[in-house]
This record gives structure tokens, sequence and C-alpha cells, in this order.
């Protein structure tokens, strides 16, 4: 018992000032992001400079990025869907019931990786083709690939169970497991890329090393006395209400990872047919930034996370005001501040992954009008982050479909066609998505979740 209770008691966010705990939650989480960033930007940024093949092969590798992000949507799912429940469940004191959530999300992803890992190598070139390849681009892209899904299982247990690590408010450690994978990957890459000349496939290697040392981390620590929540085989026994409670939440997050896989998948085909590889070459850049910018992002809003959910559980309301008051300036503030950049340094973006000049000279304006609204994209984030920490799956699952497939993607097909703008009109089409649905996340945040908070005194049961 005493043990027990000694475990209840650690990394208690009923206590002490919310911008303090989440700033110790959000710093790590942060540079956890954009350590995460270099898994794909450095294997981009050393791709493009492949000697003679470099743009074509920077092109096949992100016409591989749908394929990959059906697994980064899945490993959230499991991992958002399981890791707010764990956060409310520590404030409430039940321990035993987070244990379970956890080893049941673990379950699904050993599960969900191995399976879709098959599927998509037995349709490995199809799906290529599907999702943006052209016959310039096909053999880079498989080859990528087909070393990339070797370790799928491995980047999804270390995304996914990283939720949990971060749940407990070990947010350092969270930071490891994704620090220790991108270093690896950094030192790897020109190895296998230039010094044993493997290329494309040398990238995938790395990636895929690199992926299976940050799992063999987070699993090391989650199975050790150290944790909160006690990671034992069984507590991995399926539950079938923990599980249908996980999908519950979680499709907020696999929706949100699978929308913009779906996206990047439509915009590659309209692009090929309205201007070639070289706009597709474009997109790559700009999504390849996107992915890293918002991730950053993320990171540091999604600090705000346990702290909120533990409140929330623990039935201190006016203290999860408070975080998510705290969650909705830090996303502002940030994403304010990457807009500025986008904005002011496109051209040097860019070189990041290739000098091309054709490329240099479709890219720039296509950036400046990718992110010219890029900080309303904060409204959307934070509601988000409030919505998920909350356990309302609902409203967060709606988001998630309401801003890429009930606007993104309708948007990409008209502004081009309907209103003439061509390729413009798909890179013109996120600015307005992220303003429409930024608006529509916040102000339901605040006239729903918001409002019920603040007429429920702490400690009553919320409807």
């Amino acid at each position: 018992m005493e043990e027990v209770e000694e475990r209840k008691n650690q990394n208690d966010f009923s206590q002490g000032s919310p911008l303090s705990h989440i700033m110790k939650m959000a710093l790590p989480m942060m540079l956890a992001q954009a350590a995460s960033i270099l898994y794909n930007l450095v294997d981009r940024m050393y791709i493009g400079r492949i000697p003679e093949i470099g743009r074509e092969a920077l092109t096949g590798v992100g016409v591989a990025f749908p394929v990959i992000m059906i697994f980064t949507a899945v490993a959230n799912m499991f991992g958002t869907g399981g890791g707010p429940r764990c956060s409310i469940d520590r404030g409430k004191g039940d321990l035993d019931h987070a244990e379970k959530v956890m080893g049941n999300a673990f379950f699904l992803i050993v599960v969900f990786g191995i399976g879709l890992s098959v599927i998509c190598y037995a349709f490995k070139r199809p799906l290529l083709y599907l999702v943006g390849a052209s016959d310039a681009t096909i053999g880079f892209a498989d080859q990528y690939m087909s070393i990339y899904l070797i370790g799928t299982l491995f980047s999804m247990i270390s995304l996914g169970m990283n939720n949990y690590i971060n749940a407990q408010g070990f947010a350092k450690i969270g930071m490891m497991t994704v620090i220790i994978g991108a270093v690896l990957n950094i030192i790897l890459d020109p190895i296998f890329i230039f010094l044993l000349d493997m290329g494309v496939r040398g990238a995938a290697l790395a990636t895929v090393i690199s992926q299976f040392i940050s799992a063999a981390w987070a699993l090391k620590f989650l199975f050790s006395k150290k944790a909160i929540l006690k990671f034992t085989l069984d507590r991995m026994r399926p539950d079938g209400e923990i599980i249908k409670s996980i999908f519950a939440l979680g499709f907020a997050g696999f929706i949100g990872v699978a929308t913009n896989a779906a996206v990047n998948l439509v915009a590659n085909g309209l692009l090929k047919n309205l201007g070639g590889d070289l706009y597709v070459g474009a997109m790559t850049v700009i999504t390849s930034l996107r992915e890293g910018l918002t991730l950053v992002v993320m990171g540091m809003v999604n600090g705000a996370g346990p702290v909120i959910g533990f409140n929330y559980g623990a039935r201190l309301y006016k203290r999860t005001r408070e975080c998510m008051k705290i969650a909705i300036i830090l996303s502002l503030s940030f994403n304010i501040a990457i807009w500025a950049v986008t904005m002011l340094f496109p051209e040097a973006l860019i070189r990041i992954f290739n000098s091309d000049p054709q490329l240099i000279a479709v890219g720039v304006p296509a950036v400046k009008r990718y992110y010219c609204l890029f900080f309303m994209l904060a409204l959307m984030a934070a509601g988000q982050t409030c919505f998920l920490s909350l356990g309302k799956a609902k409203q967060a699952a709606f988001f998630s479909l309401f801003r890429k497939v009930m606007l993104g993607i309708p948007l990409m097909f008209l502004l081009p066609y309907v209103f003439g703008l061509g390729a413009n009109g798909v890179y013109t089409a996120e600015p307005i998505t992220d303003t429409i649905a930024g608006i529509a996340s916040m102000s339901t945040l605040f006239l729903t979740v918001w409002r019920k908070l603040k007429n429920t005194p702490d400690g009553e049961p919320i409807d």
C-alpha cells in the first residue's frame, strides 16, 4: 500500500504552479519534437544532395510520405487514445486502470504494426503510384519503402508508447527516446548514403536502425522500477472496454495524421497533373517543413496535455482552465514566430533540402502562399490539445475531419479548377483551411467545454 501511495503522489500536477509544471513538460517535449524532425528532414537533406539524381530521389522519397504517414497515424491513434486517459486516471488516483490502458495500447500497436507492414509490402508499388510516384521517381520510392517497412513496428512503438512516458510526467525521458534515435540517424545517414554508396536505401536503413534503438529505450524505461505505471505482461491482456475507449479518443489523433496523408496524396496527384514532378518536389519540401514546424509547436502545446488531464481527473476545474489558457497562449506565441520565419526566409528554408534553381523558382512563391496564415493554426492546435486532454473524443475527432476532409481536400479541387488558380490553388487551400478550422475549434471550446468547467465547482462530478 505504501508503494502505491508513493507512486500516486509522484509527479503530482495538482500542487504548485501550473505554468511551472507545463514548462517542465513542454520544453523537453518541444525539444523531442524538434529532434524527431531530424528523422525525415536529415534523410531528405542528404538525399537531395546525392550527385546527379538528388532532385528525383528527393521527390521519390517525398511521394512515399503518405504511406509512411499511415503507420504514424495508427501509432498516434493508440498513443493519443490512451495517454490522456492515463493522465486522467492518475489524477483520480486509479493507477490500476491506467496500467491496463497502457498495456492494451502496446498490444494494439504490435498487432497493427505487424499487420500493416505485411499489407503495405505486398502492395508497395501500386500504393506508391497511387500517392503520386511517376516512372521517373518510382524506383527511388520503392528502394526507400522496401527497407523502411522493415522497421515500421519499431517506429510505431517509440512514437506510440512515448505518450505513456509523458503521461506519467517523465518528459525528459520521453525527450531522450526521440533524441537518441535522431542523433543516431544523423550519424548513420552520411555513412550509409555516401560512404557505403547505398543512396536512398542507405537513408532508409539508417532510419530503421535509429527507430529500433528508440523503441528499445522507451520499453526499457516502461519496464523499469522508475516508472509510475507498471508495464507487465498481464496488463497487456486485451480488454474490450479499454480497447473501445482507446479507439474512441485515439480516432481524433488517427484522423489528424491520416487526413494529412490523404491531403498529401491528393496534392501530389493534382500537382503532377497541373505542373509535373517539379511541383510535386516543391510540395515535398513544403510538407517536410510543415511537418517539422508543426511538430515543434505541438511539442510545446502538448506539454500542457498531461497537466490538464491530471487536474481534470482530480476535479480541480479552476486549475484546469488555467492550464488550458496557458496552452492557448503558448500555441499562439510559437505559431506567430514560425510564421514570421517562413515569410522572411522561404528560399533559405528550401535550400536546406535542395539548391536546384528550378525548384527554388517554383518553391519560394509556393511557400509564401502555403504559410501566409500559418499563425491561425495555433487556435486549432490548442483546441485539439484541450479536447484530447479532457477525453472529449467527439469534438477532437470532428475537428480533425472538418479541417482536412470537409475543407482542405474540396478546396484543393475548387481553387485550381473552379477559380482558375491552377497549381497555385493547391498551395492556397492550406491557409484558408487553417483559418476557418482554427476559429471554429476555438469557438466551440469556449462555448461548450470552457463554460461547463467554469460553472462546475471544484470537487463536484462534471456532466
